[in-house]
């Protein structure tokens, strides 16, 4: 029998503006460190500059890491927003703010995700502009932000409800055996098969009025309604079949987890999912408090390297650069003195990379002072990353939103960041 749940996978949908473009969010989970990437300051002391060397870019003027070599060749595509600038250093409130574009509503100290929380960019498109197509507005990969007691906040749609979660992919699609259970039809089933079963689960929902006033129930009831969207359609099935992908291809990406999974997002991509978010690694990951160069070094940018660059490559090949908003950051930066081997976290300044759907590529946006420490332009914030993810998929920042209590609420109180256009 076909599963018609859709498993541990949230729910999403989208639909068009004038113009809409979609989102791919590169996220570094755990904070990478702007000042041994994309801020590199080389009149530096020591222990602010630390041990990488700037290399040139094919843009006179722009340099950045040495461990960023395909980036760097690639400098005409990409603009550098040095001047990003918050004031949380804690992952959990810093990453809801960064992946939703909305300060987390009563934030403190390792506050959990909860449906009090502000809803992802992908949910929030869901709830605006609903489609029923079989293609969801969102969908997170390859790794759900968790660790131990503590559930990152901003993954999921919040106080919108679960009717508009994203879908949440929870496997690496590196490993040989990568599969996402229940997208594509089982061997031998046929969809006018699966329709009949949905006439007949129809009848047994239908003499189930009296559950519909649950919660869990509605949800159910269109997790099955979207399942069965998705069996007809076939396009996030096949997106989601690597194997479809030539092989040269998929080695130009890395035979790693950053380098399939950001293949995997421009193949959602390119099947109509507005809003990707690919994490590049553990929840973590990117926490280098201890052995930052080393694990810089050997363990994450080489393959952030080649996944972005092919990623990149790939959407400009196809047109649909112009189209897709790509976005690179990390919750926060990394401390610009160096503690023992490592940085620390630092929310007052750090960098995020724009590419895409009009962005102007060579060019560096604000600037930081001599360490990397604070803006001497004016900073941009979370709050403005999102209001540029809404411009791009055709929403406006302003529009009302309203939760489960009726309560209305404003999407985003940042500014379009318009200087990434002109």
């Amino acid at each position: 029998m076909v599963g018609l749940g859709m498993g541990n996978l949230g729910l999403a949908s989208s639909s068009n503006a004038k113009k809409p473009k979609s989102v791919i969010l590169v996220f570094l989970t755990g904070a990478s460190s702007h000042i041994d990437m994309f801020d590199m300051k080389p009149e530096a002391p020591l222990e602010i500059r630390g041990e990488f060397k700037p290399i040139a870019t094919n843009v006179p003027g722009i340099q950045i890491s040495e461990h960023l070599p395909m980036l760097a060749m690639r400098a005409n595509k990409y603009a550098l927003v040095r001047s990003m600038a918050h004031k949380e250093n804690n992952h959990l409130v810093a990453t809801h703010h960064t992946i939703t574009g909305h300060q987390q509503p009563g934030g403190f100290f390792d506050k959990v995700a909860s449906r009090d929380d502000w809803p992802s960019f992908g949910s929030a498109l869901d709830y605006l502009r609903p489609r029923a197509d079989g293609i969801p507005s969102g969908i997170n990969l390859p790794t759900f932000l968790l660790e131990g007691p503590l559930t990152w906040p901003g993954q999921h749609a919040g106080f919108l409800g679960p009717r508009h979660d994203p879908w949440q992919i929870n496997q690496d699609p590196a490993k040989p055996d990568f599969k996402v259970d229940n997208v594509s039809l089982f061997p031998g089933i046929a969809i006018d098969r699966v329709n009949e079963r949905n006439l007949l689960l129809k009848q047994v929902n239908d003499q189930q009025k009296n559950l519909e006033s649950i919660a869990s129930t509605k949800r159910l009831a269109h997790q099955q309604e979207l399942a069965l969207s998705v069996l007809a359609s076939g396009k996030i099935a096949k997106a989601f079949d690597l194997n479809l992908e030539p092989l040269a291809s998929r080695t130009r990406y890395g035979n790693h987890s950053f380098g399939q999974s950001l293949l995997l997002a421009r193949r959602l991509s390119q099947a109509g999912v507005p809003v990707v978010q690919a994490n590049m690694g553990r929840v973590q990951n990117w926490d280098t408090h201890g052995n930052n160069f080393t694990r810089l070094k050997n363990e994450l940018l080489p393959p952030l390297d080649r996944g972005v660059s092919c990623l990149l490559d790939d959407l400009e090949s196809t047109g649909l650069l112009e189209e897709t908003l790509v976005i690179v950051t990390g919750e926060f930066g990394r401390t610009p003195k160096i503690s023992g081997n490592g940085r620390d976290h630092w929310a007052a300044c750090y960098t995020t990379l724009f590419a895409g759907a009009g962005v102007k590529g060579g060019n560096v946006i604000g600037k930081s002072d001599k360490i990397a420490a604070y803006p001497v332009t004016v900073p941009f914030t979370p709050d403005d990353l999102g209001a540029t993810v809404y411009h791009a998929l055709g929403i406006e920042p302003a529009s009302e939103i309203v939760d489960r209590q009726k309560r209305p609420s404003q999407l985003n109180r940042g500014k379009v960041m318009e200087c990434l256009f002109a």
